[in-house]
C-alpha cells in the first residue's frame, strides 16, 4: 500500500514538475534566454519535483558504524559525480579569452574618445622621448657632428589598420556571427544560412545592405527565420563603418563553391 502511494506521488509530482518546467522553458524562450538557460530552468523544476517526492518517501533504515561511514562516502561520491557531470555539460568560458574579446570590441571606441586620443599622444610622446635619449647617447659616444640624425615622428596606427580581411574575420568572432551561421564547418544553430560561398552570391554592397538592414535580403529556405527577424537589427548602431567594411571584406572573400550556400533573395 505504501509502495502504491509512493508511486502515485512520483507520477503526480513528476507530471507537475514537467508542466512547470515546460512553462519555464517557454517563458525563457519568449524572453530571449539562451538555450542553456532554458535547460537549466527545466532542470530546476524537475529538481524541485524530486525534493517533494523525497518528502513522501518512506524513511530509510538507520545506518550505524561502518555502514554509516560507507553510506556517507557513497552519498558524496554520487553527489560529486552529478554536479561535476552537470557542470561539464555547460559551456566553458576562459575569463582571459572573454576579456580579450571585450578589449578588441572597445579598442576602436576607446580610440575615438578624448581619453583614447590623449593616451595615443602620450604614447607617441614617450616613443619620441625614448628615441631622443637613444640618439643623445649615440652622439655622446661618437662625438657630435660625425653623424646626421633625423628624428622621425613615431608612426601612428589606425584602429582599422592591418589586413582588412583578417580584421573582418575578427569581427565575425567578436560579433558572434557563428551563433546563427555555419562557416568552415563550425558554428550555426540553423537560424541563418551557411556562409562558405556567400562571396560568389552577393556583392560587397549587397552584404553591407543586409548587415545594416536585415530585412533587405532573405536566404532561400529561411522564410520562417526571416519573418521572425532572427537576424538582429542592431549592427548599424553597434558597429563603426570601419568594422562593417572589414566584415564585408571578409564575407566577400568566402568563395568555396563546394559548400552549398542558400541563394539570397532581394526583399525590398
Amino acid at each position: 500500500m505504501a509502495q502504491q502511494s509512493l508511486m502515485g506521488s512520483i507520477m503526480k509530482k513528476g507530471i507537475v514538475g514537467v508542466i512547470i518546467g515546460v512553462i519555464l522553458v517557454v517563458v525563457a524562450k519568449l524572453t530571449g534566454f539562451p538555450f542553456v538557460f532554458q535547460v537549466m530552468f527545466f532542470s530546476y523544476a524537475m529538481l524541485g519535483a524530486l525534493v517533494f517526492i523525497l518528502l513522501d518517501a518512506p524513511s530509510m533504515n538507520r545506518l550505524e558504524g561502518p555502514k554509516a561511514a560507507i553510506g556517507l562516502v557513497v552519498f558524496y561520491i554520487v553527489l560529486s559525480v552529478i554536479f561535476t557531470g552537470g557542470a561539464s555539460g555547460l559551456p566553458q568560458y576562459d575569463p582571459e579569452v572573454e576579456k580579450g574579446k571585450i578589449d578588441k570590441v572597445l579598442k576602436l571606441r576607446k580610440a575615438r574618445t578624448q581619453q583614447g586620443k590623449a593616451e595615443e599622444l602620450i604614447a607617441r610622446a614617450k616613443a619620441l622621448d625614448e628615441r631622443a635619449i637613444a640618439i643623445d647617447k649615440k652622439l655622446n659616444t661618437l662625438g657630435a657632428g660625425k653623424i646626421d640624425v633625423v628624428v622621425e615622428a613615431a608612426p601612428t596606427t589606425s584602429a582599422a589598420g592591418g589586413d582588412i580581411v583578417a580584421l573582418g574575420k575578427e569581427q565575425w568572432e567578436l560579433q558572434e556571427c557563428y551563433n546563427c551561421h555555419k562557416l568552415f564547418g563550425e558554428g550555426g544553430k540553423k537560424r541563418g544560412p551557411v556562409m562558405d560561398n556567400i562571396g560568389n552570391l552577393m556583392t560587397a554592397e549587397q552584404l553591407r545592405e543586409k548587415i545594416l538592414d536585415p530585412k533587405s535580403w532573405m536566404a532561400e529556405g529561411f522564410d520562417k527565420q526571416y519573418k521572425k527577424g532572427k537576424m538582429p537589427d542592431k549592427y548599424k548602431d553597434l558597429m563603426f563603418d570601419e568594422e562593417i567594411d572589414a566584415l564585408v571584406a571578409f564575407l566577400v572573400s568566402l568563395k568555396d563553391a563546394s559548400v552549398v550556400t542558400p541563394k539570397p533573395i532581394k526583399m525590398n
